[in-house]
């Protein structure tokens, strides 16, 4: 999940650029940088619905059991973390084509955190002898060698291959490699409905969900918000959002295969029509501050869902009675984690990448 805040955008955080958008009257190469979006306030929001729409289905029971519900919103969730991390970096992107600075602040925005779980889960038993194929983030790739308690992992190690595949495009071709994107979508979803992958955590079966986020990028930064209106209803971005709900659920069938397209379309309404109460809803000083802290809520819910408070070794009801603490440990170890251990490096990162040649201060 691309996960990030303010500055760096990145599963698994706000929508912001790196900062204003310098002009041409600066004399900046614009091969270099380019006008970029700004902050989208409605990212935060839905960041923040991914996240709680991930932790919901995997804490809490959301009806019988055999209605799989709790799969198509833990999976709808990922959708949107995926699609929003494609959108935010291909934006950081078309601002800045330094590759290794990319590289710099990406890996300072994952590691640390992604790390220091993988460290605390290694001295389970059962994860002895897997450390290595996760620290370099292929432990999703068959066969795969996810830890205990970090099977939910298996999504930044499509996101930190994606940023690797991405950085290869653009330091071979420039700006326009970008532009490749939306072909590599289609062509992943392709291969998804000829292996029959209608859900998987492959990066070549699932990748296009961040693909079509990518997709999306290039598309609203051609047709910017605000600058154009589309001719549709303001509701129509709840019916998208219900169906990705849809396109979710493990009984969809060939739906699911729209899955990465729906989530894309979903967001991409929302930032030229949705009703104003949506858009203050998702632009509110919660979802900001959910969005700051989400990637942390993701890493961490899963680290402690091996410990006493997941109670894996207990009955349901007791289960499930635990689950208010488990939350609340989650919500107060992410706003630490966050605040106090993420964000010294990725300042770090942002010193060590520097700006782009010309860019203001």
């Amino acid at each position: 999940m691309n996960h990030d805040v303010a500055s760096d955008p990145s599963p698994h955080a706000r929508a912001a650029d790196p900062g204003p958008a310098p002009g041409r009257q600066h004399g900046n190469p614009p091969s270099a940088i380019v006008a970029t979006l700004g902050h989208l306030p409605l990212l935060d929001g839905w960041r923040a619905a991914s996240i709680l729409s991930v932790l919901a289905g995997h804490l809490l029971p959301i009806g019988p059991s055999r209605w799989e519900l709790n799969a198509a919103v833990a999976m709808s969730g990922m959708a949107i973390f995926f699609c929003l991390s494609g959108f935010l970096i291909t934006q950081l992107l078309l601002q800045d084509q330094r590759i290794g600075a990319f590289l710099i602040r990406r890996l300072a925005r994952i590691l640390p955190l992604a790390w220091l779980a993988m460290g605390l889960l290694a001295v389970i038993p059962a994860n002895r002898g897997l450390l290595l194929e996760n620290l370099v983030f292929l432990a999703n790739l068959p066969p795969v060698h996810l830890m205990e308690g970090g099977n939910h992992l298996w999504s930044l190690c499509v996101e930190v291959q994606f940023y690797v595949t991405v950085a290869v495009i653009v330091g071979l071709l420039g700006r326009r490699g970008l532009y490749l994107l939306p072909l590599l979508a289609l062509a992943v979803t392709a291969l998804r409905i000829a292996a029959g992958e209608p859900h998987s955590i492959v990066t070549w079966h699932r990748v296009d969900e961040i693909l079509a986020g990518a997709t999306l990028s290039l598309l609203v930064h051609r047709y910017r918000p605000g600058a154009v209106r589309l001719p549709v209803p303001g509701w129509s971005v709840l019916v998208l959002w219900v169906l990705l709900l849809g396109a979710s659920h493990p009984a969809a069938g060939a739906l699911l295969y729209a899955r990465p397209y729906i989530a894309a379309a979903a967001v991409g309404v929302s930032l030229y029509a949705s009703p104003g109460w949506f858009r203050t809803l998702l632009s509110s000083t919660p979802a900001r501050y959910v969005a700051q802290i989400s990637y942390a809520l993701y890493v961490i819910h899963g680290v402690l869902g091996v410990t006493w408070l997941g109670g894996e070794e207990v009955g349901k009801v007791e289960r499930y009675l635990r689950r208010p603490l488990l939350i609340g440990a989650t919500f107060a170890l992410a706003h630490v984690s966050t605040f106090q251990y993420e964000s010294r490096w990725i300042a770090l990162g942002k010193r060590l990448a520097g700006r782009p040649s010309g860019a203001p201060a």
